[in-house]
């Protein structure tokens, strides 16, 4: 095969430039969320908790990754299908190009909180790399063009060698919508058109191939994430095209008249309004969801709006992990049935856990409810960020809530891994954790949201004011918030401050778990030093009025250990109880436990201490009692191989 030495083709490439024309994104669009999050240019942490994540993947994991790309091929398939290089495709899955895009994604959003030019100009050789591997016409997925007869994976399907031919295993969809995504956020981050412009010519492509006229295809993709790939194009531009192409998606999946259905495990068993159940791929089903509910949102949808909601209500209260974590059965990565959640052989794909994050977002802002918040919080700090190692070159595929030391769980490890044949969740980590800040604040007209909490700084345009607003806190150690407000008018504003449902003694919504005992201490709220009522509505405390000058809130949740159970019918916890402190669920390792492991067990009522421990696990509260001590769940598994349980034994009061 000839070969072009990398580093002089990167060389190469980056000296042929880009494209550098900023573009605004449309003024008025018809429909939008009634919330909006915080643009994240305006957030800026300050936190010892999330901050330092975000740093590790800016500063190690992003490198770290395209060296592990560049290794299994990632670009060279790119200059493959250009006819730069000779040979076959690279890579292991017809989904590798979404790699190269998730960090693309993931790193322009760095580069909105941590301007590096060298990573800019990073990002600008692999957008030309890309370039160079997309067709004529607009066409983009490297393995087909490279050779449409010998797909990577041997589960994908080759008839003719035809493009479009097996969407339900080509991914060439799910590639696509990869890529919308990123050029989004990149142009987004950068104003920069070079990235757009390849999505654009490859949407405008799928446009002309796709929908309801004799000459085109009807069909509909196997895995989901065209469909808000495409909102976000129409959003960047507002061609409306794009916004119906992505409906045209959803409306018939499900439609046995329109094409062959794919069946439950992608969702394509029913049309997408009267599904009540979540079934099928995790992954795929929550791409899917929040996709619905931007529908529901941007064309005021009250069918999918139904749907969306008793979607959720099922996932939440019959199929969701403690720690945040959904899709419950390797085979298929999917949901399972009503309460099946096993530990030892539980799934909960990081990229579920995204993925969720996503959808719950998507649902607050259409309304400001504080129990959509509470999903988020629980899984950010347990299933999600279980995703990467401390040292951020580590990661878990599934994040199991009990490991025997011999499980190889893993895809092949009963430990955490340096990379994997499929690599979507380490690439989708960097594509999401640079925007955590996103969610810390929303706003709508005169009304500020505090969603969660980290000490950073904003500064918020609402209604006839501007709004700068800080944080001070060690959460999720501490359940201390001080927050500053100053404001520039003497003009109406309402601030709601989200009080999560563990301080108010729901673990989740629901009854799929409760805390076994009623809860300790009392919420309050000073302002300016006078303690206010506590009037919780829809999961957040309201206080309106005129905030010119500086004014100071300080929010006081009641942290204590606690211990949960969880409803008699998810069989693996029964006779069990998992403790929490704060937000975040706890685990006991068997480098903690020692001799005493097969004996470990838990009390009703168990007296607890919780120790801050410096030097363990980058700085952590554990929790101990007899000769026991419980890490958080998020930092298992960064000591090598080790036994680890959520749930814990209840045993007899002696």
């Amino acid at each position: 095969m000839t070969k072009i030495p990398f580093l002089l083709l990167l060389a190469a490439l980056l000296a042929m430039g880009s494209c550098q024309s900023p573009a605004g994104q449309p003024a008025d669009l018809p429909g939008s969320y009634p919330i909006q999050p915080v643009d994240i240019r305006q957030v800026h942490l300050s936190d010892s908790f999330w901050l330092p994540v975000i740093e590790r993947v800016q500063a190690i994991t992003i490198d770290y990754a395209l060296e592990k790309c560049r290794q299994e091929g990632r670009m060279d398939n790119f200059l493959l299908a250009a006819g730069k290089l000779e040979g076959p495709a690279r890579g292991a899955m017809p989904f590798d190009d979404t790699d190269l895009y998730k960090i693309i994604e993931g790193a322009s959003s760095s580069l909105i909180s941590a301007p590096n030019p060298e990573l800019a100009r990073r990002l600008d050789t692999l957008i030309s790399i890309i370039a160079l591997g997309q067709e004529p016409d607009g066409y983009l997925t490297t393995w087909r063009t490279i050779d449409p007869a010998r797909p990577p994976a041997p589960w994908v399907k080759v008839i003719e060698g035809k493009r479009w031919e097996s969407l339900e295993s080509s991914h060439e969809l799910y590639n696509a919508g990869h890529l919308y995504e990123a050029a989004y956020q990149h142009f987004a981050a950068t104003g920069q058109r070079n990235f757009l412009d390849i999505a654009l010519k490859n949407a405008d492509l799928v446009v002309r191939t796709f929908g309801n006229n004799p000459d085109q295809l009807h069909k509909v993709p196997g895995h989901q994430i065209i469909e808000t790939g495409l909102i976000k194009l129409y959003q960047a531009t507002g061609r409306q095209e794009y916004l119906s192409l992505a409906r045209y998606f959803l409306d018939h999946r499900g439609d046995s008249s329109h094409h062959a259905l794919y069946g439950p495990y992608s969702q394509d068993h029913q049309l997408v309004v009267d599904q009540e159940e979540v079934v099928g791929h995790a992954v795929r089903a929550v791409y899917m969801y929040a996709a619905m509910t931007d529908i529901a949102a941007l064309q005021q949808d009250s069918a999918y709006r139904r749907a969306v909601d008793a979607l959720w209500h099922n996932m939440v209260e019959k199929k969701m992990y403690l720690t945040g974590g959904i899709g419950s059965r390797h085979e298929g990565e999917a949901f399972g049935e009503n309460y099946e959640l096993p530990n030892l052989t539980g799934y909960a794909e990081t990229c579920a856990a995204i993925g969720s994050v996503y959808w719950n977002h998507r649902l607050h802002r259409l309304g400001g409810e504080g129990r959509y918040f509470d999903v988020i919080e629980r899984t950010l700090y347990n299933g999600l960020l279980s995703g990467l190692s401390l040292d951020g070159k580590q990661f878990f595929y599934p994040n199991a809530l009990e490991s025997d030391g011999q499980y190889r769980f893993n895809m092949g490890q009963c430990t955490r891994q340096g990379w994997f044949d499929c690599s979507c969740c380490p690439t989708n980590l960097i594509r999401f954790l640079p925007r955590v800040p996103e969610l810390l604040y929303s706003q709508a007209g005169d009304t500020l949201w505090v969603n969660l909490f980290a000490s950073s700084r904003a500064t918020v345009a609402i209604a006839s004011q501007t709004l700068e607003i800080s944080q001070e806190t060690r959460y999720p150690w501490s359940g201390q918030v001080v927050i500053r407000v100053k404001g520039t008018k003497r003009s109406p504003a309402t601030l709601r401050v989200r009080v999560p449902g563990w301080a108010q003694g729901e673990v989740l919504p629901g009854d799929l778990y409760r805390y076994s005992s009623a809860r300790q201490g009392r919420i309050s709220l000073l302002l300016d030093g006078e303690e206010q009522e506590i009037d919780i509505r829809n999961g957040y405390l309201s206080l309106s009025g005129q905030w010119e000058g500086d004014h100071e809130l300080v929010l006081s949740l009641p942290m204590t250990v606690r211990q949960v159970e969880a409803h008699s019918l998810v069989a693996d916890n029964r006779g069990k109880r998992a403790l929490e402190y704060g937000p975040l669920v706890y685990a006991v390792e068997k480098a903690d436990a020692g001799s005493a492991w097969e004996e470990l067990s838990l009390r009703e009522g168990e007296a607890c201490d919780v120790v801050w421990k410096p030097d363990l696990l980058g700085g952590v509260n554990t929790i101990g009692w007899g000769p026991y001590r419980a890490i958080p769940y998020y930092a298992w598994s960064n000591r090598g191989v080790n036994p680890m349980k959520v749930w814990l034994p209840l045993r007899e009061q002696s």
